[in-house]
């Protein structure tokens, strides 16, 4: 076989985002050995670059007429960039909240950001990996990294308690999850690719089989452990909380996009033929995520652990759109990630900032903060609310379309619960907000009364503002003028063949006359054959 065939076969251009951030990985640890510490000033803004630049990349590759790469074990279609560029989006951000949290900390900042570009590096070739030993190998990488990020504070206890539960916990989801591959690689005659295993399994006539059940249960279990969906959240509340900060905020929107990508491919194409098991299964962690994740919640004094919880919650109204299985089931599930991007990251750096100053992370301490943090109280106020779907900030527009997805698919009494769930997390996320504007000047707390003067020249400042600032913008103005998110969103589902097939087959129009309207919110999808029968 000549060069030519092995290079077109091999198609190494559709990881080129993957290998701008692996040249960026290698170039922050060259330059942090030559310059030591003193390349501490400027290394944050060379790993940005980078990730900057994979993004630019994923760009171009839009509509790749050849996405498939490595003789089919990855998959560089329209809904892997997506989720690639969600979590390079996401590292992006970390990193700008990190530097000055490291510095602080008085740990390596070259060592962080190695390990977050290895993290991310992860969850992007997880986001299109189409093959078994790929999907491992990329779910290891991720899996790893965070287990090194939760303990990187060495010299705090709860970091350390945080990083061993985590690892405990993750290598044992690794396990059955391992597990579950094995039993579909058995069962498909020998076979790795995600398709070929579909094939595979049909052609053996074991699709109702009690192994391939066992298979989809332990796969699933994995998948549920990273996007912390209940019953598999334990890890979440105490890695939240003990974790650094930037960690969490990157594992909360990065990881899930991944763990989502990941179930999206896996379940779509490895297990048609269970596919009404499969959605069962979802809808009982749904329902278990949605209640567990805003009834505990409501008794959290962290403002950590209270993100933790609402963070399950966020998981299962996501599971609503898989479940659903439709194009808009698929898109809207996409559409929410990007806003929660935001949304999240935004609360996050506000509660960076504020521990930074103050020492603590506690629901108590923000009292009367509105009198000595304007902009900080502004963006935790923003993000909160956002992500208890209040009007018109993006969670709301996000919620509305999950919600109006599932209830078009026939889910009715999922969509109602998560409107009731809805209602309970709106209470929590109000109260912080009550806490921060109203009280009086004599109500403050003793942290706020001893809040040292808002400066942005200290070292590593600037980039939090940064940060800060745009995912304060963009949580306010992407449910306004969400168009071009929902045009996005419903293309890269459009574009993807491997889902197209599945939407053919699983679209249950309980209501015909509303599929139109998608095309009205988008402006972008043909017209929808109302009379289909599907």
């Amino acid at each position: 076989m000549d060069f030519a065939n092995i290079a077109s076969q091999l198609n190494a251009g559709t990881i080129l985002p993957e290998g701008i951030v692996i040249l960026t990985l290698l170039g922050v640890l060259i330059v942090d050995l030559i310059l030591g510490r003193t390349s501490a000033r400027w290394i944050g803004y060379l790993a940005i670059a980078g990730l900057f630049t994979s993004i630019v990349a994923l760009y171009f590759q839009w509509d790749a007429p050849n996405p498939i790469g490595f003789t089919g074990s990855f998959n560089g279609d329209d809904l892997s960039i997506v989720f690639r560029g969600i979590i390079a989006l996401s590292a992006i951000a970390t990193i700008l909240m990190s530097i000055r949290y490291v510095e602080q900390s008085g740990t390596p900042l070259a060592e962080f950001i190695a390990i977050l570009l290895s993290a991310t590096l992860g969850g992007m070739f997880l986001s299109g990996a189409s093959e078994l030993v790929m999907i491992f190998i990329s779910l290891e990488t991720l899996s790893i990294s965070s287990y090194l990020l939760t303990g990187y504070t060495k010299r705090d206890p709860r970091s350390n308690e945080a990083a061993l539960k985590y690892l405990l916990i993750g290598a044992s989801s690794t396990a059955v999850f391992l597990y579950g591959v094995s039993l579909l690689y058995g069962l498909s005659g020998g076979q790795t690719e995600l398709s070929a295993i579909a094939t595979g399994i049909a052609t053996a006539k074991v699709g109702q089989s009690l192994g391939l059940v066992i298979a989809l249960v332990f796969a699933i279990a994995g998948i549920g452990f990273k996007i912390s969906a209940a019953p598999f959240h334990q890890w979440t509340p105490d890695v939240y909380e003990g974790a650094p900060t930037p960690v969490i905020a990157f594992l909360s929107v990065g990881s899930k996009a991944a763990g989502f990508a990941l179930a999206i491919r896996l379940l779509t194409t490895a297990f048609p033929l269970v596919a009404e098991e499969w959605r069962f299964v979802f809808t009982a962690l749904a329902v278990l995520s949605m209640i567990l994740g805003n009834v505990v919640a409501l008794a959290q004094t962290s403002m950590k652990r209270m993100l933790a919880y609402s963070s399950i919650a966020q998981a299962g109204f996501v599971m609503i759109g898989l479940i659903a299985g439709t194009q808009a089931g698929y898109a809207s599930m996409i559409f929410y990630l990007l806003v929660y991007l935001f949304m999240n990251l935004c609360g996050f750096t506000c509660i960076i900032l504020f521990s930074l100053r103050t020492g603590t992370d506690q629901i108590a301490e923000y009292s009367g903060l509105y009198q000595k943090d304007p902009l900080l109280t502004l963006g935790l106020s923003i993000s909160l609310l956002s992500l208890g779907g209040i009007p018109p900030l993006a969670g709301f527009f996000g919620k509305i379309y999950l919600f109006w997805a599932g209830w078009q698919a026939g889910l009715y009494w999922l969509v109602l619960l998560g409107l009731v769930t809805t209602v309970v997390s709106i209470y929590y996320y109000i109260r912080v907000v009550k806490m921060m504007v109203v009280k009086e000047p004599h109500e403050m707390s003793d942290s706020v009364k001893n809040y040292p003067q808002v400066r942005w020249d200290l070292p590593g400042l600037r980039p939090l503002q940064v940060g800060l600032v745009v995912t304060l913008i963009a949580t306010s103005i992407a449910g306004i003028l969400s168009n071009p998110l929902f045009t996005l969103a419903n293309n890269s589902i459009s574009n993807t063949p491997i889902l197209q097939a599945t939407i053919n087959t699983n679209v249950k129009a309980e209501n015909p006359l509303l599929l139109p309207k998608l095309d009205a919110v988008s402006q972008s999808q043909p017209s929808v054959d109302s009379t289909a029968k599907i």
